[in-house]
């Protein structure tokens, strides 16, 4: 039986419902599914735990070896980037701004490798679940917090502010969609299995676009209380047609990522292919 590691995030649940429910045609294996945090995911990818992966670009590098990314399945898009954000807010001109202790959502995801890309003199961070860093900023455990997910559509009602949108920050400079996470598949794994695993999923998401209101149970049971207007914009803003295949602007975006990351010394050689 195949395993399969995705998050609980409405866009990811989103997406695999057909799949794991078994609502498709001609897609008689069900696969052995672990739900965790990108950052658990990123973390059991590093001995090749799953044979089908959900991972942050910002791990890929460090795990190209062992996987490759598949076609369908990814969130990539425009306005969907990681937040940083304070209760107070820093001017980051000001060299105060150098010394802040940042909550960041993992050291492999792909908001910690824009956030170091963007700014490399902040060294102070703690990793924290993605979910905790809110309540962290609000308790002054932490300076500030880079947020991801839904998190974008809460912190202002929680009156806390934006230093800077770093997905904002990624398309002024390069003009393309940010890369934020992908489905990746074991190498080893037979050729045709791969392919097949790739025709799955792409049909699961284009399953869930046709039929938005079946996945809705599968999406609120794993959700944790979400408000049924947060999941929507949460799978309005990160499932799209890069969703349902890269294409060449999806790709282009996701190797400008990697060439940007050598650069800054913090990506490694990726072995190539690295698309399925």
């Amino acid at each position: 039986m195949l395993t399969l590691g995705f998050s609980t995030c409405p866009n990811d649940t989103f997406i695999f419902d057909a799949w794991v429910n078994q609502r498709l045609e001609r897609a008689d294996t069900k696969p052995k599914v672990h739900l965790g945090d990108v950052d658990e995911l990123n973390i059991n990818s590093q001995s090749a735990l799953f044979d089908i992966t959900k991972l942050s670009f910002g791990a890929i590098s460090s795990v190209s070896d062992k996987y490759q990314i598949l076609d369908s399945g990814s969130a990539l898009g425009f306005g969907c980037g990681p937040l940083l954000i304070s209760k107070e807010l820093f001017e980051v001109n000001n060299p105060a701004f150098n010394s802040i202790k940042v909550a960041i959502p993992g050291e492999k995801t792909t908001a910690n490798l824009l956030l170091s890309m963007a700014f490399p003199q902040l060294r102070n961070k703690v990793v924290m679940l993605f979910s905790e860093i809110e309540q962290a900023i609000l308790d002054g455990t932490v300076d500030a917090g880079l947020i991801i997910h839904e998190n974008r559509f809460t912190y202002e009602s929680l009156g806390l502010k934006k230093i800077i949108d770093l997905g904002e920050h990624w398309e002024q400079t390069t003009g393309l969609p940010i890369p934020l996470g992908c489905i990746a598949v074991r190498r080893d794994l037979p050729q045709n299995e791969k392919l097949e695993i790739q025709s799955i999923i792409r049909k699961s998401v284009e399953f869930a676009f046709k039929h938005p209101d079946i996945s809705s149970e599968y999406v609120a049971q794993h959700a944790q209380s979400m408000k049924p207007e947060v999941m929507k914009q949460h799978i309005d803003l990160y499932v799209n047609d890069f969703s349902i295949s890269l294409g060449n602007r999806g790709k282009e975006a996701i190797n400008r990522l990697f060439e940007e990351g050598k650069k800054a010394g913090l990506i490694g050689e990726i072995i190539q292919p690295i698309f399925l």
